[in-house]
């Protein structure tokens, strides 16, 4: 498998004898296996999975390619004689993963180097049965934006909104949500991230409404902005800029753009609308396992887009004491541009 391929090559570039992945994200992505405690072990010749009774069976079934290993004394101390009883004396590891104490016991016994977001980067490129699994998380997130235009109304609070949007990608097969639900109405819409509350939807607001599902391991992250009985002129024009930035990065980001590039091709949309301060965060980032990966869209970013990234295109403009607006798409970078992966309607519904 290619993933392998470039893990021996990690292991060949920093002179290691072995490769420990403790993580449950890149142990999962490594390995299939998605129980809660485990670690991989991986040379160029060797793969072992070491967990406890809990996944004997589990682990067998899901962890193709790996030998199972089962420990019976505490993950890291069985680990850590495990790797020295194959006289593996050179070890990389997961350096923003690792805690203090576990990165000095492992330095007590091991030549250890760190490998910081490596496994991270090789995530970066989804294969087509990744695209595959995150596109159906797309279409559950589509569905359900259909279902909660209808059942929105003046009166109901966040929090019910919120309800009834992880009920309803649940019922369509989904594992839960992706992460916290957003459901932002009136003056509350200039909180990016504000998390759905208490708040009872008044008529003429504008909610922004960001989630996502994850189906079979992988997330979809989207978000839509629309209104209650009418808005204002000013948050009308604001969502038509936002749209306007939103669907100028859909058309214009492509491979061998910046991350730092791709970011700008709406930012200086807004910006010349005059909302420049009103968009604060970064344009948007990656996703598969987790709803927020490598690579990032943002004014800091020099990585450069390649074919088989997915990543979200998410501009916002947010008014303090107002509200706000934000525009969401999940996308596939392909050799033509990027494959819009998310298909709900973006025009502002008044509901």
């Amino acid at each position: 498998m290619i993933k392998f391929d470039k893990v021996n090559t990690l292991l060949e570039e920093n002179n290691l004898d072995a490769l420990l992945i403790m993580s449950d994200y890149n142990r999962r992505y490594l390995s299939n296996f998605t129980g809660s405690s485990g670690a991989l072990v991986i040379t160029k010749e060797n793969r072992y999975l070491i967990s406890d009774f809990r996944y004997d069976a589990q682990a067998r079934a899901q962890a193709e390619g790996f030998e199972f290993i089962l420990q019976d004394k505490g993950l890291l101390d069985f680990t850590v004689e495990f790797i020295k009883g194959k006289n593996l004396r050179t070890l990389g590891f997961e350096g923003h993963h690792i805690n203090y104490n576990t990165s000095e016991k492992l330095a007590e016994n091991f030549e250890i180097v760190p490998l910081t977001n490596e496994i991270e980067k090789i995530r970066m490129f989804k294969t087509q049965e990744e695209v595959s699994i995150i596109k159906k998380a797309c279409e559950i997130a589509d569905e359900t934006y259909d279902h909660i235009l209808k059942y929105i109304k003046p009166g109901m609070s966040e929090l019910n909104v919120r309800n009834e949007v992880e009920n309803h990608m649940r019922k369509l097969g989904a594992e839960g949500s992706s992460f916290d639900i957003i459901v932002a109405s009136g003056y509350r819409g200039a909180l990016p991230h504000g998390v759905a509350s208490d708040k009872i939807i008044e008529a003429g607001e504008m909610i922004t409404l960001d989630f996502g599902a994850y189906y079979n391991g992988y997330a979809s992250d989207i978000t839509r902005s629309f209104g209650v009985g009418h808005v204002s002129e000013e948050m009308e024009k604001v969502h038509n800029i936002v749209l306007e930035s939103q669907l100028a990065a859909l058309d214009e980001i492509k491979t061998g753009m910046t991350g730092r590039e791709a970011d700008s091709v709406a930012r200086d949309i807004i910006t010349k609308h005059g909302y420049g301060d009103n968009f604060g965060h970064s344009l948007g980032h990656g996703f598969g396992l987790e709803v927020h990966e490598m690579p990032s869209l943002a004014k800091s970013s020099e990585t450069v887009l390649e074919k088989d990234m997915c990543v979200t295109v998410e501009p916002g403009i947010y008014i303090e004491d107002v509200g706000g607006v934000r525009i969401e798409d999940d996308c596939l970078v392909t050799d033509q541009g990027l494959e819009k992966l998310s298909h709900s309607s973006k025009e502002l519904f008044i509901i």
